[in-house]
């Protein structure tokens, strides 16, 4: 039990977390309906479409929105199509045959499957088998489901799918997903035509005329609410009266799509609660996997712990928060479970283990060789360096090292996977060149000492920014007066409010940034997107940054190096020029790349790039210099790069030795 929580509430009335051990779990079975009851929590589901109509709990008859049909409730969905950019189907899963899985006083499972006809090739070809899961003396319940097609089905393509909960409107009013991002929201109501303005991205609402006056004037965007998945453990919403806590709880990210960085949805107006499991917010189409005709394919997503609290009228609200992370903790000794009966969820002891330690060398900074403090290794499907955050087939199993570098990865699904990972810090990621990786059943593998050979070519010139795989270091400005959100004045996440793309028109309404090395401040000096300007006929114009510096000398007979780490990019370009501005005759180009959508999407970093470009030595000269980044596409006010961190090397010839010398 949370210390806090026990000093706030009385102990017959804190929250349940243990539960009626003396209650058996009951399955009441009824011709349209089933019920799973604990004593402590009661779900109705439908028989066999396996939707949640109803979760009885602390007083309330139904947490869920009763007004709404019983399909849209509680319930599983995916987004697919039959081909990668084709139409997007929106599908709710419907099961057609239920079965009981396991019954005993101490649990029950039940399935709720979808099997695919294949009489009906126009139809998802995949099988889907919902689960859901109830324990003695739980204060809450599970769900998982088991995603699978076996060699021959035909292609299809998976965009997105999850679990929504569309909770009571008039019952959960304050939301939490963070210990500094919870607060009072908007009603659904405000985001009707008639209270509220949809501004330049769909989902994003200026509330004009608020059922409750204080929400006047904010901006209400769902975005604004997302998370990475290494962060995402445990979101919900508290009701008013009785105070009662709907929490969603991952204890485990392994069977989510892009590894530990990508950003999911949460918790948004509605009230709604969301157990997102595969998307491609923040990545696009990348993300989207292909399956080809006659491929085969199985993944377990979940289990998630839908997780309830109660208190007494008038306990702070965090409270609540601070107990169901609490249950996190907890959530996450247990995982992986014991108790699914599926086979295709392995066990504790199924799984393997990987430990070492990560080492960082690079000849040029000063120790040379030093721990990956704090690194960021993970297991995935082999492919190439950096593929893991795009990649949505497979499992993923990530970890942080410790200050000494030390990491250890637990819980793996036996299987081939590669080694990843990166450095916060340093530049570019790292992999285990020297082959995949078999992870056996029970197995333990001690990798030793692994160096990640930072790229280096020559002593740094200049340098802008930290990297770090974001663009957060940089030059965020304040809000537009008119779209703010509150929740995030004064926070150091003031990049999730809305319209910042238009302050860059703003701040420089006609001249571009200028940055000259050693006098500007990348703080303070770089805008933290590169983005079009505004023209005052409404339209969109290409903008082109640049880049002083002043060489003493030009080594004449090996490229200089420059590396462009970017955060994001949406449809954009970025053509690099030297010292002259040939639109013509870029020294090099990216092409256009990227569906991130971060800039609209309040994030502050999507799929990570890094650049690695030879600058000629006859480009250059003694004196001054400039680089101009011109992000050449002007499709609009949300096509745009974010930089992560940028470094001019010289030659090592610049300096005979220096390579030997250092090692």
């Amino acid at each position: 039990m949370n210390q806090q929580l026990d000093e706030l509430i009385p102990e017959n009335d804190r929250p349940h977390t243990s539960g009626l051990a003396g209650t058996e779990v009951l399955l009441v079975e009824q011709s349209d309906y089933v019920v799973l009851d604990n004593g402590i929590v009661q779900v109705t589901l439908t028989k066999p479409g396996g939707n949640v109509t109803s979760i009885k709990y602390g007083g309330i008859e139904n947490l869920l929105e009763y007004k709404n049909k019983e399909t849209n409730r509680g319930y599983w969905d995916m987004n697919w199509s039959h081909e990668k950019g084709g139409q997007d189907n929106f599908l709710v899963f419907f099961g057609t045959i239920y079965k009981v899985i396991h019954k005993d006083a101490n649990r029950v499972e039940v399935s709720f499957l979808r099997p695919y006809d294949p009489a009906y090739p126009s139809e998802l070809p995949l099988n889907v088998d919902k689960r859901f899961v109830l324990l003695k003396g739980s204060s809450g319940f599970y769900s998982y489901g088991i995603y699978e097609r076996p060699a021959g089905w035909p292609e299809f393509n998976l965009n997105q799918t999850r679990i929504t909960f569309k909770l009571s409107n008039d019952k959960f009013h304050y939301m939490a997903i963070a210990d500094d991002r919870q607060r009072f929201m908007p009603s659904p109501e405000d985001l009707m035509p008639d209270r509220s303005q949809q501004l330049a991205y769909p989902e994003a609402h200026l509330l004009t005329n608020p059922i409750d006056p204080a929400f006047l004037g904010e901006v209400d965007d769902k975005y604004q609410y997302s998370k990475e998945n290494k962060d995402l453990k445990v979101h919900g919403w508290v009701s008013t009266n009785p105070m009662v806590g709907f929490w969603i709880i991952s204890p485990s990210y392994e069977f989510r799509n892009g590894g530990v960085t990508k950003q999911n949805l949460t918790a948004h107006v509605g009230p709604t609660c969301l157990a997102m499991f595969h998307s491609a917010h923040y990545a696009g189409l990348d993300l989207c996997p292909h399956f080809q005709q006659g491929e085969a394919w199985q993944k377990v997503f979940g289990p998630v712990f839908i997780y309830l609290n109660s208190a007494p009228v008038g306990t702070p609200y965090p409270a609540l928060w601070q107990n169901a992370q609490a249950q996190v903790t907890r959530e996450m000794a247990a995982w992986p479970y014991s108790w699914p009966a599926s086979d295709a969820y392995p066990k504790a002891a199924e799984r393997g283990t990987l430990c070492g330690r990560l080492l960082v060398s690079d000849p040029l900074q000063s120790p040379y060789t030093w721990v990956g403090r704090n690194a960021y290794l993970g297991l995935a499907i082999p492919g190439e360096t950096g593929s893991w955050q795009s990649e949505s087939k497979g499992y993923q199993f990530w970890t942080q090292a410790d200050a000494y570098g030390c990491f250890s990865i637990r819980n793996i699904r036996a299987g081939l996977y590669d080694l990843y990972g990166w450095v916060p810090g340093v530049v570019g990621d790292y992999k285990f060149e020297r082959g995949p990786i078999r992870i056996q059943q029970g197995g333990i593998i001690d990798m030793g000492d692994l160096t990640y050979y930072s790229p280096r070519n020559g002593p740094t010139v200049w340098e802008i920014g930290v990297p770090d795989r974001t663009a957060a270091g940089f030059f965020v400005p304040d809000p537009n007066p008119k779209y703010v959100n509150k929740l995030y004045l004064n926070s150091s996440q003031k990049w999730r409010q809305y319209g910042l793309w238009e302050r860059y028109t703003e701040l420089y309404p006609t001249n571009d940034l200028v940055y000259t090395v050693g006098q500007s401040d990348w703080r303070k000096d770089w805008f933290y997107a590169h983005l079009n300007r505004i023209m005052p006929d409404g339209s969109y114009a290409p903008t082109t940054w640049e880049i002083r510096f002043e060489l003493l000398k030009v080594v004449p007979d090996s490229p200089y190096k420059l590396r462009i780490a970017t955060a994001s990019s949406h449809t954009a370009s970025i053509q690099l020029f030297v010292n002259k501005l040939d639109y013509a005759k870029p020294v090099f180009d990216t092409l256009q790349y990227g569906r991130d959508n971060a800039t609209a999407r309040h994030g502050i970093h999507g799929l990570y790039t890094l650049w690695n470009i030879d600058i000629e030595p006859k480009l250059l000269q003694v004196g001054k210099n400039s680089f101009y980044l011109s992000q050449r596409k002007d499709y609009g006010p949300f096509a745009a790069v974010m930089y992560d961190y940028l470094r001019l090397e010289a030659p090592a010839s610049s300096f005979p030795g220096i390579l030997d010398s250092a090692k």
